[in-house]
């Protein structure tokens, strides 16, 4: 019977530490936004921590605070902070306003509303705008329209010019020319080599074939290209910007600063609440046992959270340190100063095991005096395997085709095959397809686009 319960004490401890463990490995993977929301939760779930925002004020008056601040905004119509209401520096928000993410549908309405009192030729509009497709086009002919709209097809081709002087410009042609033309006409440069260009030559633009339009036009490559260049300019999916992702926002976990020649790490807490032991449940002699019981389970698990929050402080410094000191030429050169590195490397210099540095670096960006940069970054995979996943290797190829394009010669640009060789001779050996594919994610077009003339 001894035996069994000793048995069962021995499992019930090592399931709790068990349990342990595995919150102090999830909270060393956590970023700053994510730790900050988890301590959060286990402040609501457990009232032996408090919580304080750095203010000094207790986590209750924090909440009312808050509380009566909603209440406020809410009476004031601003839907947000006022304007004014805190300090600059008494506190500093994790959260950032979302830009407004308007849909295409929904801003034209707003402006159809507006621009057209007649109620017959409001439907008219609105029906044309349900029929945009998400670059801002035309869909349907206008005769169906007419239809499906009991109108004349004047009385829709009035609303259709009306609806193209509409924002954003472009909006509601039929095609790619009608588009290109109705920016240009706004802006007053639809004349010349640039109204030829968008009515005649768009195809050959799309190819480079400056040539071929300067023949065809009788005039200059020169003239063909500054004519082309300012017709790029212009937008060729005038609705493509509405309606998408909210943006995301990075909250660096790390600040990495210049100071008298030497570098500083700062753990950015400015987001992470601080937590401590509540006052009331320090001393529990006057409770029941069935009470006291509970109350060592909270104060056990809120002193095991602020401890593991701790380790994770520590731990994050640590990595980060002999990162720096492993990367020196990265503080001053950038990505293209970085040198090969694995975790493995870090980990027998700060004596942990490799998986503790990949937790400590998951979901974790530092700030440098030149960038924000991804932990991961920093750690080497293969640069010449042909796959998707995004290294420090491959960032640092990146950067040095970048430079080289930026450097080259426009009457004469790099090809691939020259840009590939030119890689070799920095010593990065990877193939003029993989070239291709990053100059191609980079946002340049071949060498024969990006002559120039």
């Amino acid at each position: 019977m001894q035996a069994e319960q000793s048995l069962n004490l021995n499992l019930s401890q090592h399931l709790a530490m068990t349990v342990k463990l595995q919150q102090a490995i999830r909270i060393l993977q956590l970023s700053a936004q994510d730790l900050r929301s988890e301590i959060e939760k286990e402040y609501l779930e457990n009232p032996a921590l408090e919580i304080d925002y750095g203010d000094g004020a207790p986590a209750e008056e924090n909440l009312l605070q808050a509380e009566h601040m909603s209440r406020l905004v809410d009476y004031l119509g601003e839907g947000g902070r006022a304007s004014g209401y805190y300090g600059e520096d008494s506190e500093q928000s994790l959260e950032v306003a979302e830009p407004v993410a308007m849909t295409l549908e929904e801003e034209l309405i707003d402006q159809v509303n507006f621009a057209f009192p007649d109620s017959f030729e409001r439907a008219i509009a609105v029906f044309i705008v349900g029929s945009l497709d998400h670059n801002g086009y035309l869909t349907l002919p206008l005769a169906e329209i007419a239809r499906a709209t009991a109108a004349e097809l004047p009385a829709v081709e009035a609303v259709l010019r009306q609806l193209q002087e509409f924002e954003p410009a472009g909006v509601a042609a039929r095609d790619l020319p009608e588009c290109l033309r109705i920016q240009a006409k706004r802006q007053g440069i639809y004349q010349g080599l640039v109204a030829s260009v968008i009515d005649h030559h768009l195809d050959e633009v799309a190819d480079a074939q400056i040539k071929k339009i300067a023949a065809a036009e009788q005039c200059r490559a020169q003239d063909v290209q500054a004519a082309v260049d300012i017709v790029r300019r212009l937008d060729p999916k005038p609705g493509a910007a509405y309606g998408g992702e909210k943006a995301s926002f990075i909250t660096p976990d790390v600040v990495v600063q210049e100071v008298d020649g030497a570098y500083r790490i700062t753990l950015n807490d400015n987001y992470i609440p601080q937590l401590r032991i509540s006052a009331a449940y320090q001393h529990a002699e006057s409770f029941d046992a069935e009470t006291r019981k509970y109350i060592t389970q909270r104060l056990n698990a809120a002193a095991w959270l602020i401890n593991s929050i701790e380790q994770r402080r520590t731990t994050i410094r640590q990595v980060v340190e002999e990162i720096l000191n492993r990367q020196p030429d990265f503080l001053v050169q950038g990505i293209k100063g970085l040198h090969p590195m694995t975790m493995k490397d870090v980990a027998d210099a700060i004596g942990v095991h490799e998986s503790t540095v990949s937790r400590a670096v998951a979901n974790k960006y530092a700030q440098f005096p030149h960038g924000v940069m991804a932990l991961r970054k920093f750690f080497t995979a293969n640069l010449a395997k042909d796959s998707g996943e995004e290294d420090f290797a491959a960032a640092q190829a990146k950067e040095a085709i970048t430079e080289l394009i930026k450097g080259e010669d426009p009457h004469k640009p790099l090809s691939d095959q020259k840009l590939c060789e030119l890689l070799k001779a920095r010593k990065m050996d990877i193939s003029r397809r993989t070239v291709m594919k990053y100059r191609e994610q980079l946002g340049y077009l071949s060498s024969v686009k990006r002559k120039r003339y």
